[in-house]
């Protein structure tokens, strides 16, 4: 079993940075991919960036691209989500979820998932 919690959500204003923090622990980190997904009220839970293991594969939804960075730290256990040039359409419930094996980008294929924290966006 894995533990997923996240960390590092706010209010931030628009154009600004925020970095997310996903710390795991009951397993063993470096043979999990962690993904980034956020959820606004109302809507489906929406893919933002995955990265794998060990190598490090990263994918990134569209929406993002170029703006947002994921990495992981496998000595801490901790997988990095660098939001910078933030839009208030970015406002949402971010969510880490860890699998086994090849990134994904669909939520229904991640086993473990964390409690989740708000960014916030103001325009």
């Amino acid at each position: 079993q894995v533990q997923l919690v996240e960390s590092g959500g706010g209010l931030v204003q628009a154009g600004g940075s925020l970095r997310l923090s996903c710390t795991t622990s009951g397993g063993i980190f470096r043979s999990y991919s962690i993904g980034w997904f956020r959820q606004t009220p109302g809507k489906e839970r929406e893919f933002v960036a995955t990265i794998g293991s060990p190598i490090g594969t990263t994918r990134y939804a569209d929406s993002v691209k170029g703006r947002f960075t994921i990495s992981r730290d496998n000595a801490k256990s901790t997988v990095f989500l660098q939001m910078n040039s933030l839009k208030p359409e970015d406002t949402a419930v971010y969510y880490c979820a860890a699998n086994q094996g090849w990134p994904p980008r669909t939520p229904n294929e991640y086993d473990f998932w964390g409690q989740g924290t708000q960014v916030t966006v103001s325009a």
